[in-house]
């Protein structure tokens, strides 16, 4: 099996996703002017960072600071496939300032944490910048890593501070109106006032589902619409917000059981 690298650099998250796959190379003692946030996903390596060592297996989550200094190794045949968020020390704290409402320099106090949830969180958030999803989908996932991260993991006990369940009605008539755009964040952070944090926390609970899946089921639902009234897939997906009608289509299937096609014909057959 021969060896691959890949690296992507996402503009709106500002953060680097990196891959390893068929690695059986050592790799000496190093260190990184960045974080890394990284998961095993097959093979067995031996880790030593900051004089302490480690074994580790698929599913194990890497926490490095920057400066962290540390070696890797193979053990046993398997070779090593590897995901990692590299982020850069000012907006790592950016990100911790939006989570916490505190300025901070995070440090993570565990180098190796196995939590198979957080894995699973770092390895949606790598598909979804690799697929270039839309903005609000990613940030959404990405704030959503960062916060267990950051609350778990760094060197200071961080609280939120005790709020009321908001009233998002404003957000929602935003949601309705401009759901073809590419909303991010931002703009919803600063239309109900809260940080992204506490929006996506506080949203799901009171709504059910996450400010990106409330977009998600906007779109669909106006998309439904157009199919009904003849439209082809391709119009409705570039007209509701969808990247690609393949993107359209397999969303479509997953949440309504038919292609746009197949509902489609339903309503010109009628």
């Amino acid at each position: 099996m021969s060896e691959e690298r890949h690296i992507y650099f996402d503009e709106d998250l500002l953060i680097e996703a990196y891959s390893l796959q068929g690695i059986i190379q050592e790799f000496p003692n190093h260190f990184h002017s960045f974080y890394v946030i990284g998961c095993i996903e097959n093979g067995c390596r031996h880790l030593q960072c900051k004089g302490t060592e480690y074994t580790l297996g698929p599913g194990n989550l890497i926490l490095f600071n920057p400066e962290d200094n540390h070696t890797c190794a193979p053990l046993g045949i398997i070779p090593l496939d590897y995901r990692a968020l590299n982020i850069d020390m000012q907006v790592l704290e950016h990100y911790a300032y939006e989570i916490t409402g505190k300025t901070l320099h995070p440090y993570f106090t565990q180098n190796v944490v196995i939590d198979p949830d957080l894995a699973q969180s770092l390895s949606k958030l790598y598909d979804l910048i690799v697929e270039k999803a839309q903005r609000l989908e990613k940030e959404e996932a990405l704030y959503v890593l960062l916060e267990q991260l950051i609350l778990q993991f760094c060197n200071e006990n961080m609280q939120y501070p005790v709020k009321d369940v908001a009233d998002f009605q404003n957000l929602q008539d935003f949601v309705d109106i401009h759901f073809a755009e590419n909303i991010s964040l931002d703009q919803l952070s600063g239309i109900c006032g809260y940080s992204k944090s506490y929006l996506i926390r506080s949203f799901t609970r009171k709504m059910g589902v996450s400010p990106y899946r409330y977009l998600q089921n906007v779109r669909l639902e106006k998309a439904k619409k157009m199919l009904q009234e003849g439209n082809t897939a391709i119009t409705a997906a570039l007209s509701c917000g969808f990247n690609d009608q393949s993107h359209f289509a397999n969303t479509f299937k997953r949440f309504i059981g038919l292609t746009p096609n197949q509902y489609r014909q339903i309503f010109l057959k009628k």
